[in-house]
């Protein structure tokens, strides 16, 4: 009889220790399921925001579809119940990034402080408490301080993150070669690929620019962006000697340096490759400045320092004679009046086909793409 209770007894620990592990696992199962859903609802977050941060200011603003897409998204994650407190730092950590996005820097302030009340450190908090900091100085020490913390091997929570913060902030304060370092360390660590695709291009700005240390003030603010004829005659005098033939090294007026090099048809009168006979009407000195109008300016350029104007028409002599012309790049014409600068320029690797096919002929050219081009030339 004592045999049995004491079997009774042992039997019925045994069940109850089953009972309570079953308990235990199905609960850790449940929490790390909840958890996986809450990283997938960030990821679909960062899908819809990241390339909207990247864009920036008025132009972000003016893609209201996709703003009020992603504030419906977060909306709809911020409704469902959750006892998450990391994750609902997050989402309101990401509410406020997106409230900068709308212009409504209130609401991102709030954001931010409810955000860090509910789950303090977390990593789109912290990128939220250095976006609302307006001084680029000020978000590098910011950002240094979060990456000694955090730790600044590529596997530490947050460092992708934090080092796509540091690569925009070096950017502003012109410490290009550091920023373009910094977006291959956040693009190499594991990040969401969704970083590489919003901020590839600002990298790559970022390595053209990695040698302009010392220009001008006048040269620098318009290296980024889009250039016109004025532009590209400013950059082309500020920081190289190829115009000098055109001024004898004298002091002339930009429009001086534009009729001059219109005349001796450094500049064409159209940019459209296409065309067979030029327009009667000369181009404005405030035209925005196209790949193929960049090849022709610098491909004329070069024949006139190698003194070589032969080199004018050394392509279209191969290549658009005969009964069946024919162009070694896919988007460019071989009877074009473009045809032998564009592919001088590419074979010489003084501009480049973006996709190896293409030269993009209508797509505006950059004051870094132009200066380098210039550089190589002038060297």
């Amino acid at each position: 009889m004592k045999k049995r209770l004491i079997f009774l007894f042992l039997t019925t620990v045994f069940f109850s220790l089953f009972f309570y592990a079953c308990v235990s696992l199905k609960g850790d199962i449940s929490l790390n399921s909840q958890k996986d859903q809450s990283e997938k609802n960030i990821e679909e977050i960062e899908q819809v925001v990241v390339p909207l941060e990247a864009t920036g200011g008025a132009q972000a603003r003016g893609r209201q579809g996709e703003i009020t897409s992603a504030r419906q998204l977060i909306t709809g994650k911020e409704k469902e119940a959750s006892t998450d407190a990391d994750y609902k730092g997050k989402l309101l950590a990401w509410s406020g990034r997106l409230a900068i996005i709308e212009g409504k820097y209130s609401d991102a302030q709030r954001l931010y402080k409810q955000s860090t009340a509910v789950s303090a450190g977390n990593i789109p908090s912290i990128i939220l408490g250095i976006r609302l900091e307006g001084d680029p100085v000020k978000r590098l020490e910011m950002i240094e301080k979060e990456l000694a913390i955090s730790g600044r091997h590529s596997s530490a929570v947050g460092f992708g993150e934090l080092q796509i913060e540091r690569g925009i902030s070096l950017a502003e304060v012109s410490r290009f070669s550091e920023s373009a370092g910094a977006f291959d360390a956040a693009f190499s660590s594991g990040i969401n690929s969704v970083y590489k695709e919003s901020y590839g291009n600002m990298r790559n700005r970022a390595w053209e620019l990695r040698n302009t240390s010392g220009m001008t003030a006048g040269t620098m603010n318009i290296l980024q962006d889009s250039i016109t004829w004025n532009d590209c005659i400013t950059i082309a005098r500020n920081e190289t000697q190829l115009l000098r033939f055109i001024s004898g090294g004298k002091s002339i007026s930009d429009a001086d340096f534009f009729n001059r090099l219109l005349e001796r048809a450094f500049i064409p009168y159209t940019q459209d490759i296409s065309v067979n006979e030029w327009p009667k009407s000369k181009p404005l000195k405030d035209e925005i400045i196209t790949r193929a109008g960049a090849a022709w300016f610098i491909w004329h350029l070069y024949a006139e320092v190698r003194a070589d104007r032969g080199l004018l028409s050394r392509y279209s002599s191969r290549y658009a004679t005969g009964s069946n012309p024919r162009s070694p790049i896919a988007d460019i014409p071989p009877l074009s009046p473009f045809f032998d600068s564009i592919l001088g320029c590419a074979e010489t690797e003084l501009l480049s086909l973006p996709d190896g096919r293409n030269f993009r002929p209508t797509q505006p050219i950059r004051g870094a793409e132009l200066l380098m081009a210039l550089k190589k030339i002038d060297n």
